[in-house]
């Protein structure tokens, strides 16, 4: 399945039915007066949150939904049907955006979730509710009131609880797919993954979903690379890991370009707490491992962890820690009714 994470549609919603012009004509009634029933209102533009979908590439074949228009009015007082609402069925954490694309006017959160965002039109009325006591015998209907049109954006942002972040390289796809049963391209090039992944990560009967992006380059937030499209799919995470090759560029320096594209793509991202990752351990000795760790403290970093995502080395202590990010009402009990707790001291490779 392709990956779309952005799309744009046109929605309209259905018309009223007219209103009939209808008069009483029966057998030895004398004066039967009208008697024709309002039009059906339109159907409104639904969108609902569906659990299991990823990606919008749907909406790249269909891009015109229109809800059906109300029924006419009918003789003896009958009423239009009303027409079909159209539902929209979209991923959960679709955000619907106006033309302009600025303004957000829907955010789908949750499997289940219906938001109406276009009313369909109010159906016409009949000539029976015309008539007064000088009009007699009105002709006139209402032609039902018309629907509303419009043109909207819809972008994705998954949901996801931790997310990885990092240089091209960084080892963000071996890591995603050690610790989650993801199975994600890994190449000895940059800008191996082209789209996000998620992953769900199960470790000490919890379960929480990972979310890896491609890699990000100096001048991302501006559109530099590939990854600065992506950023929002780690908007909504509580954590984010940040991975670091220590046999690439300067741990130092490759943790300050990603903590800068975070500063400038903004919406939150700087303050999110962070996991700073050595990974690739088993190409270092471990005094240039203790020694890197205290370089990126220094820097700044609240938390430095030492891995190898291909051995799976140090991944156990670093799942403790993204754990202790998630909230408790996350935890799953165990049979006997006890719950497993995470270590009350992170672990890093400085003891």
């Amino acid at each position: 399945m392709h990956f779309l994470d952005q799309a744009k549609i046109f929605i309209r919603s259905g018309q009223g039915g007219p209103g009939a012009v209808s008069f009483r004509r029966e057998k030895y009634v004398e004066y039967g007066g009208p008697n024709g029933g309002d039009g059906g209102k339109g159907g409104d533009v639904i969108f609902e949150g569906v659990a299991g979908l990823n990606t919008l590439i749907d909406f790249r074949y269909a891009q015109h939904f229109k809800a059906q228009r109300g029924h006419g009015g009918a003789g003896s007082n009958r009423t239009g049907a009303g027409g079909d609402d159209m539902v929209i069925k979209v991923p959960v954490g679709t955000q619907v955006l106006d033309d302009d694309r600025e303004t957000v006017l829907v955010d789908i959160t949750e499997a289940g979730q219906r938001v109406t965002l276009l009313r369909g039109g109010d159906g016409g009325r009949g000539n029976a509710s015309y008539k007064t006591s000088t009009n007699r015998a009105p002709r006139q209907h209402g032609p039902g009131w018309p629907g509303e049109e419009m043109y909207v954006w819809l972008r994705l942002k998954l949901l996801a609880d931790a997310g990885l972040v990092g240089l091209p390289n960084a080892g963000k796809s071996t890591f995603i797919n050690q610790v989650s049963n993801t199975k994600a391209k890994v190449g000895a090039y940059a800008f191996t993954t082209l789209r996000p992944q998620l992953g769900v990560v199960r470790h000490k009967n919890r379960e929480f979903v990972l979310a890896d992006i491609p890699g990000l380059i100096a001048g991302a937030a501006e559109g530099a690379g590939i990854g600065d499209r992506f950023l929002g799919h780690i908007e909504r995470c509580r954590v984010l890991i940040h991975l670091i090759d220590i046999a690439g560029k300067e741990p130092v320096e490759a943790m300050q370009i990603i903590e800068d594209e975070l500063e400038a793509y903004g919406e939150g991202l700087e303050d999110k707490p962070r996991l700073v990752v050595l990974n690739k351990i088993d190409q270092a000795d471990d005094e240039l491992v203790e020694a890197y760790a205290r370089e990126l403290l220094d820097a700044g970093a609240d938390e430095v962890f030492a891995v190898s995502a291909a051995s799976g080395k140090g991944v156990p202590e670093l799942l403790d820690a993204v754990i202790r990010h998630l909230p408790a009402a996350t935890v799953t009990e165990r049979p006997s009714g006890e719950q497993e707790e995470a270590d009350e001291k992170p672990w890093s490779p400085l003891g």
